[in-house]
């Protein structure tokens, strides 16, 4: 005689599949070095010293709006996302999830993210946060398949979490946050590129312009990253002149914007997979290490 299975343990599948599937939506990865930025820039700002609880909560807040606006994203995208190998077995576009969910999560996700950062900090930093979902969300992801100066415009929201965390440790726009906001702002060029370049195929069949040049995947595409890397070395020289990072630090920032401007012309010479993907890992590299060989001599 077969046995019916416990109730319970059919539940076990079911949760941690949700969860997986809120995971997959919020894009964590993602999310993560984008806040990492907010929080190094938070500890950059005069005055401020390491504290576990603020640090935390910075965090804290900053992922809830991100993963908000990547919500927002898929939700938006959810249609050209089933078109895409890389994209087609998310939440959304596979049927596991309907849009009133996706739509809910990212409600409170981005209510609970912007009012963590408006009374645990100030309500400058708050707005901010969420001037930069609203750029993300509704700017920068519906003109992807109209015009690519969507990664213009994606660059921005993608380069406040920087300014962001300045705001919270200041309640003001510094130069200090500024000249971070730049950093960031010219590093995602050649990132969203070579990503672009890879993908090509993927993002034409879905009908979304991302590469600087109509006729596609040609070298125009590495010189654009040469002029967008390229400076990002005289960028990196501003913290140790604004008097908030060491001189190690900006030492090393130089040395990654050079190989980062390095890879950006191998790019344009080549203008070939292997090279793309070099960039793309030199991407990888490049914000993480030049963040905290900005803030090593403060911590």
């Amino acid at each position: 005689m077969l046995r019916e299975e416990p109730v319970h343990t059919k539940a076990y599948p079911f949760a941690l599949s949700k969860i997986r599937d809120y995971a997959q939506l919020m894009k964590p990865n993602l999310s993560f070095m984008v806040v990492f930025s907010s929080v190094i820039s938070y500890l950059l700002a005069p005055g401020i010293r390491f504290a576990w609880k603020d640090v935390l909560l910075l965090f804290m807040g900053g992922m809830l709006v991100t993963n908000a606006a990547n919500i927002i994203n898929q939700i938006l995208e959810r249609y050209s996302d089933r078109l895409m190998k890389r994209t087609m077995v998310r939440p959304l576009p596979d049927g596991r999830m309907g849009t009133a969910e996706a739509w809910t999560l990212s409600f409170f996700s981005a209510v609970a993210g912007v009012l963590i950062l408006g009374i645990c900090f100030n309500w400058m930093a708050a707005g901010l946060s969420f001037v930069s979902l609203l750029l993300y969300g509704f700017a920068y992801t519906p003109m992807k398949k109209v015009h690519p100066i969507a990664t213009f415009i994606g660059a921005i929201p993608g380069a406040l979490p920087p300014l962001i965390g300045w705001v919270a440790a200041t309640h003001h726009f510094g130069t200090g946050g500024w000249a971070l906001f730049l950093i960031q702002f010219f590093w995602q060029f050649p990132h969203f590129w070579a990503i672009a370049w890879l993908g090509y195929d993927d993002y034409l069949k879905a009908g979304i312009r991302m590469l600087p040049s109509r006729a596609g995947k040609t070298p125009f595409t590495g010189l654009q990253c040469i002029f967008y890397s390229l400076p990002l070395i005289p960028l990196v020289m501003l913290p140790h002149e604004l008097g908030i990072s060491g001189a190690t630090g900006m030492w090393i920032s130089i040395a990654c914007g050079g190989y980062y401007t390095l890879c950006s012309f191998l790019f344009y010479l080549r203008n070939d997979k292997m090279s793309a993907r070099r960039l793309l890992y030199a991407s990888f590299i490049y914000l993480p290490v030049v963040l905290l060989a900005l803030v090593m001599d403060k911590l």
